[in-house]
């Protein structure tokens, strides 16, 4: 039986799954637009904790699409060919230099190549839309709602509070997966002043609310406060 040659990046796919198995280990994410009680959107494979993504979806939405939430949707879930490999730089675009100098070391964007794919079955890859349903092996889902975005930490709740999009995207956001709760605060921390800003970046501080996956709460004080949540289930 032939080999596949070694260059390509995916070997076998699963049928239904998405094709990103060569990162066991990578923080799996779906972008989502919302659909009646549930989302349908495209899966993203690194890099899908909040502390990444929040801080790039707000500064697009904000200034690169100049708050249309749609031309938003259209940029993350159609026009990819397949799916998102991770999110970057690109999404700053237009951001005032205050937020770009803020936001440093992203990459630009990259999507998967669907030419570097083997399926199973020979067959051309396509494109893996994700609902509510679907969610199995992912760690966070990111609903892009009119009023802001809903984080939906999947390994601990089925929906999630709702992050207004005119918050800063230079505010940190904890990557602690339980914190993420209709019923509590959004575990969000403002930016900190312009002279607290350079004394971390002398100290080589690394800007999070919290550590990934960490159980611990973080300091409440100047956390958002999110609406109660109303009834209803996604999966």
């Amino acid at each position: 039986m032939p080999q596949p040659p070694p260059a390509c990046e995916h070997f076998t796919r699963i049928p239904a799954s998405p094709p990103h198995l060569e990162h066991p280990l990578a923080t799996r994410s779906v972008i989502a637009r919302p659909t009646g009680a549930g989302f349908t959107g495209i899966y993203c494979h690194l890099d899908g904790y909040p502390s990444h993504m929040l801080p790039l979806l707000l500064a697009a939405q904000q200034h690169r699409f100049d708050g249309d939430v749609e031309a938003l949707s259209h940029h993350l879930i159609d026009t990819p060919a397949l799916e998102w490999k991770e999110l970057g730089s690109d999404l700053l675009d237009g951001a005032p230099r205050r937020i770009r100098t803020a936001l440093v070391g992203y990459e630009p964007s990259k999507q998967s190549d669907p030419s570097r794919i083997i399926t199973s079955d020979g067959s051309p890859p396509q494109k893996y839309l994700i609902t509510e349903e679907r969610t199995e092996e992912l760690s966070w889902a990111y609903v892009l709602r009119p009023h802001g975005v809903e984080v939906i930490g999947l390994y601990e709740h089925e929906r999630g509070p709702v992050v207004p999009w005119g918050t800063d995207p230079t505010s940190s956001f904890s990557d602690s997966a339980g914190l993420w709760s209709r019923d509590r605060r959004l575990p969000i921390l403002p930016p900190p002043s312009p002279a607290a800003s350079a004394a971390r970046a002398s100290s080589g501080s690394i800007r999070s609310a919290a550590p990934a996956g960490s159980a611990e709460p973080v300091d409440t004080h100047g956390l958002v406060d999110t609406p109660k949540p109303t009834a209803g289930r996604v999966r």
